[in-house]
């Protein structure tokens, strides 16, 4: 039996009744596709997903990858070839590309819902198919030669990596020593060695083309430090006939090893060097110009968007999986008939404390799927937006699919996190942003901006805390490879390091796209989530309270987001006050999160109420209950979960530095 549990029925309600994916299908930039068709392909997929791609799961964790020192080499285990083989033969990856690369054009949230069916049943399978999503980046950013590469990596298959990380450098990616220097003929020969790159080799494809940030040097070469002075150049595995895609040689980027892991363990983590071996490292730079980091970021973002896709896939197969449980195993009587022993046993789903944990999976694991979807929703309007400016490159548009690289937010040596500061205004004026007049392309995607971090920082959190609890629903036997729960968990934790770590996701939503944004799209957000609370006090009295929850937790996060602002400006007198910045960031991502999801389960409220309103008769079986569900979980997350965020918020108010005084011996 599949260890997979699809939630095929809330990817639908979210897209089609809630965000209302449907009314731009069929036209514009989604012109190939309609609503009949988007559910037949969900529905298709999430078939493929519970059966050949979830099939390999335990047995490639099990039997993991097997590196060769010899040959530099890395085999897997064959029942993961079979589940990767059903994706890609399936022609499953053109749902990613747009129709003049092959794809199938279909729009972001529709392409990330797809995507949550792969990465929840066997998300290495996703994370090795990038190559034809890395070739959207190489289409769009490269030389005409290079586009031809692009097209070779869609035709062929290729796999693809985004090399960052250097064994001494980690998330701070502009200390990076791995040069590239100019050779006689325009080539660029890499010298250097880069670690934790994901797929860095495996036997599936016959090629693989990495994209590797180094440091350029040679004539006419300007060179500088941090980040500004990193180039990013094609490396491929084997030299090929640019025409026809004809393998030749072995380039000299070789596995030097594979990282023993706690999850993930089908998934290659290599050490990859370049230049050793007696065989030159051969790369073309992208495009001709030193852009390395900028180019770079067009991956990056979309692999945190993909990471917070996996967290919150991998959540909700566990929540799936231990409501399940919870409905059959019998233990114990009722908590009001404890005391006779001639009482009934019961379901453990009808104990208080299981059902608490339940609800707070099920509110997480049903939330941050909104946050991600309403996240695509604004990808959506940027491809709409954008649609008159025809090949233009966006972050969500056209980029790849994961790495365990780290994306850098300062760079010590040319970008400070304060930069900006100066200008941000006082805290009063990020308090009182609001939402523009109309939503233009550049406001969409500072939107678009701001909610990364949460979709990957929130979502790679609260899932791996909520997976516990699914853990816990099971006691003893989840913590046995019995069941899935387990592999669930070691699988997640990544999540939450891969792609910039939280505390770096917290300093770039906060440093980045709130102070440096003078608070703009943050204002977008809180002027839509300000007014869905002032029409929804008025309009249905049943959900009066949880509002009223929702309008109080948007005063606590936008009190945090004054304070730290004021804390930011004040650190350019003293340059300590950005230390309670350091602390409480995280707390201040967290909140925001919190506020999102408890609006987004609410919107989703609204919506099921409706739908239970108008006609009972005519809904589908089993819609009663889910819609019932929507509207228990969305009041019980504002009286719950929302009323924490007063608490973070006097936290937040009262600190100091004194945590940067305690000596380091007292630790």
């Amino acid at each position: 039996m599949s260890h997979y549990r699809p939630n095929l029925r809330d990817l639908e309600f979210n897209l089609f009744e809630v965000f209302r994916t449907g009314e731009q299908l069929g036209r514009g930039p989604f012109a190939e596709m309609d609503v009949e068709t988007a559910r037949g392909v969900l529905a298709e997929l999430a078939a493929v997903a519970q059966g050949p791609i979830a099939a390999s799961f335990a047995d490639a964790d099990r039997h993991p990858p097997v590196f060769d020192p010899v040959t530099h080499s890395v085999t897997l285990p064959e029942s993961f070839k079979a589940s990767f083989a059903a994706v890609m033969d399936g022609d499953w990856w053109r749902l990613e590309l747009p129709t003049d690369l092959g794809g199938y054009g279909v729009p972001p949230t529709l392409r990330w819902a797809a995507a949550e069916l792969i990465l929840g049943a066997n998300p290495a399978v996703f994370m090795y198919g990038a190559g034809p999503n890395f070739a959207q980046v190489v289409h769009a950013l490269g030389t005409p030669e290079q586009r031809r590469t692009a097209a070779l990596m869609i035709d062929r298959l290729w796999g693809s990596t985004m090399v960052l990380t250097e064994p001494d450098a980690g998330s701070d990616v502009g200390t990076g020593r791995t040069r590239a220097v100019l050779q006689p003929d325009g080539s660029w020969h890499l010298e250097g060695v880069k670690r934790f790159i994901t797929s860095g080799d495996q036997d599936m494809t016959e090629n693989i083309v990495h994209l590797v940030l180094a440091r350029p040097e040679g004539p006419g070469v300007e060179t500088r430090r941090g980040t500004k002075g990193l180039s990013l150049f094609l490396v491929p595995k084997h030299h090929f006939d640019p025409e026809t895609g004809a393998l030749g040689e072995r380039n000299g980027v070789f596995v030097t090893g594979v990282e023993h892991k706690m999850g993930l363990k089908v998934s290659t983590t290599c050490e990859l060097t370049f230049g050793q071996h007696g065989v030159p490292a051969v790369g073309t730079l992208l495009g001709d110009v030193h852009d390395g980091i900028a180019q770079m970021f067009h991956i990056i973002e979309y692999a945190r968007m993909m990471v917070g896709t996996k967290a919150i896939a991998t959540l909700s197969t566990g929540y799936l999986n231990a409501l399940e449980y919870a409905k059959q195993r019998v233990q114990g009587a009722d908590l009001a008939r404890a005391g006779d022993r001639d009482a009934p046993r019961v379901t453990i789903i009808h104990h208080p404390d299981v059902r608490r944990m339940l609800l707070r999976q099920k509110a997480y694991a049903e939330g941050l799927r909104a946050v991600y979807l309403y996240t695509g929703t604004w990808q959506d309007r940027i491809a709409v937006l954008g649609n008159a400016s025809a090949g233009a490159l966006t972050a969500e548009g056209a980029a790849g699919t994961g790495s365990a690289d780290a994306a850098p937010v300062t760079d010590p040596g040319t970008v400070s996190p304060l930069d900006g500061v100066e200008n941000a205004g006082s805290p009063a004026d990020v308090e009182k942003a609001g939402p523009p007049a109309g939503v233009d392309l550049a406001t969409a995607k500072r939107v678009n901006d701001l909610l990364l971090p949460v979709v990957k920082g929130v979502g790679s959190e609260r899932a791996y805390e909520n997976l516990a609890l699914s853990l816990q629903v099971f006691g003893g036997s989840g913590y046995t490879q019995d069941y899935p729960i387990e592999q669930y968990i070691r699988d997640a934790k990544i999540d939450t390091l891969y792609e910039g770590t939280t505390a770096i996701q917290a300093q770039d939503f906060f440093f980045r796209k709130i102070v440096k944004d003078g608070g703009a799209a943050l204002g977008v957000l809180a002027g839509e989530m300000t007014g869905f609370v002032a029409t929804q006090a008025a309009e249905d009295g049943r959900l009066k309270d949880a509002v009223v929850q929702l309008g109080a937790a948007l005063g606590d996060l936008q009190a945090m987001v004054t304070t730290l602002v004021g804390d930011a400006v004040a650190s350019l007198q003293d340059p300590a006050a950005v230390y309670k910045v350091g602390e409480h960031a995280v707390t201040l991502l967290l909140s925001a999160g919190d506020a999102l999801i408890g609006y987004l389960l609410l919107r989703q409220a609204v919506v099921a109420q409706r739908a239970l309103d108008a006609d009972r008769a005519a809904l589908r079986p089993g819609d009663v209950d889910f819609y019932t569900g929507k509207v228990a979980v969305a009041q019980w997350f504002a009286r719950t979960v929302l009323p924490e965020l007063a608490a973070r918020r006097a936290v937040v108010e009262a600190a100091d530095s004194n945590l940067m005084d305690i000596p380091e011996s007292a630790f």
